[in-house]
């Protein structure tokens, strides 16, 4: 039996390699794994034709991942420095790149990204395509949006963002209910301004059924963009983004109805007593669809940190059912981040969602805390290095400050609380000043 998609598989019941694989991951039955996949609230990224691809699931159920944004830009055109980043991202445990370029040849870079690297793929179409067509906006088609779409399901990529939410009726909405921020998504903002020079309706809203088209064919997975994503809390939850979901509800279904698997983007800046009640919203109107969540950011005071404003935000989105998580680096909003601004934009994002996966009850997610916990339990200093998040920079810090005895650290001495609790339930004597 024939299936186009991975939703398509699920809904025949054909258990494809994918699902084997998925399913062996997250310690998922077969059969409930398929369930979850028919019915949507489950994806498996994975572009027929990127063929060395490790496949992932997202799904709140799931083990929350994280993605990479890359790319070059007009300023820094460096595709080795990007290469980098992706080789050092995918060797950090990151689950999917994003390939935001936009300047160079991006199209070499992207078929390069697809045929050699094991992470999920992901593109904004919008991007490259005024890249790709060098011509002011308002003269690009609505033909030559769409045909970018097929370009980057051809090449390879496994999910794309599509801004297909900010129709016309939105856009009116938007310009009654003017925000502090105004619209801060690149191709939103790209989207908005082509719409208002032409006057024509979005292309990716209104040829929506032509993008599900190619999607199917390729098995292409469709991020809904979120073009009216808050940009600072004041903007949060307000009637823009509220509209924008509701549109993103009704085009998930459609998508279901041809077996694209979807997920839909949300939040950006948000207060963290709003996010909880953001993600029911967004559970209810798109019907339980993975979310993708940037951020959310939940101070805008701290540039050059919001690599934490973001796991702050992103913890709390994830415990709460966001299933993907897009890491933020202490470089947002102030430049293209470097390969350690990425190390550390991933390792807040791992932090986050592996403590977003203990709160909501992930099968086996504390296994690891507790193999660490019992590292330091035995003062097996080895262990907690190998153990660690990021191993080099433990190492590092205690080779910085080495203690007069191995089974202290530098802090604590002979003071050290484990050290002492081992000895004295032993049966030893415990001596601080005298050792």
């Amino acid at each position: 039996m024939e299936y186009t998609t991975q939703m398509d598989a699920a809904r025949k019941g054909i258990f494809t390699p994918e699902m084997a694989k998925v399913a062996e991951k997250e310690h998922l039955e077969p059969k409930k794994l398929m369930a979850l996949m028919a019915e949507g609230k489950v994806i498996i990224p994975c572009n027929k034709v990127h063929t060395c691809i490790e496949p992932n699931g997202l799904g709140s159920m799931l083990k929350t991942k994280i993605n990479v944004n890359l790319g070059t830009s007009r300023d820094l055109t460096d595709l080795n420095m990007e290469l980098e980043k992706v080789n050092h991202a995918v060797e950090m445990g990151a689950e999917a790149i994003m390939d935001l370029s936009s300047f160079g040849d991006t199209q070499k870079f992207r078929r390069k990204l697809t045929h050699e690297c094991p992470a999920m793929i992901g593109t904004v179409p919008i991007y490259d395509a005024v890249v790709y067509y060098h011509k002011a906006l308002g003269k690009i088609t609505a033909r030559e949006w769409i045909d970018i779409v097929r370009m980057h399901a051809e090449d390879g990529v496994d999910f794309m963002t599509i801004h297909c939410g900010i129709n016309k009726e939105t856009a009116k909405k938007f310009k009654r209910n003017r925000r502090l921020m105004n619209i801060v998504s690149r191709g939103g903002s790209i989207i908005f301004a082509w719409m208002e020079m032409t006057g024509e309706e979005n292309p990716f809203f209104q040829y929506f059924d032509e993008i599900l088209d190619i999607c199917r064919e390729y098995d292409v997975t469709l991020s809904l963009g979120d073009a009216c994503r808050p940009g600072c809390l004041q903007d949060a939850t307000d009637a823009s983004q509220i509209e924008e979901l509701i549109t993103l509800g009704e085009l998930t279904k459609r998508a279901w109805e041809k077996d694209v698997q979807i997920m839909i983007e949300g939040l950006g800046h948000m207060p963290l007593n709003q996010i909880a009640a953001n993600m029911e919203i967004q559970k209810t109107l798109c019907h339980g669809a993975p979310f993708y969540v940037l951020g959310p950011i939940v101070t805008d005071i701290a540039p050059g940190y919001d690599h934490i404003t973001s796991a702050i935000g992103g913890t709390v989105a994830a415990m709460n059912g966001a299933s993907f998580l897009c890491y933020v680096t202490p470089a947002e909003h102030l430049r293209l981040p470097d390969v350690d601004d990425v190390k550390e934009g991933i390792i807040a994002a791992r932090i986050a969602a592996h403590a977003a996966d203990i709160a909501k009850g992930v099968p086996h997610a504390m296994d690891w805390d507790n193999e660490m916990a019992v590292a330091r339990k035995k003062l097996d200093w080895n262990a907690m290095f190998d153990l660690a998040i990021d191993p080099e920079k433990a190492r590092r810090y205690r080779e910085s400050s080495r203690p007069e005895k191995e089974d202290t650290c530098s802090m604590c001495g002979n003071f050290c609380a484990v050290k002492n609790m081992n000895r004295i339930l032993d049966g030893e004597i415990v001596s601080i000043f005298d050792e």
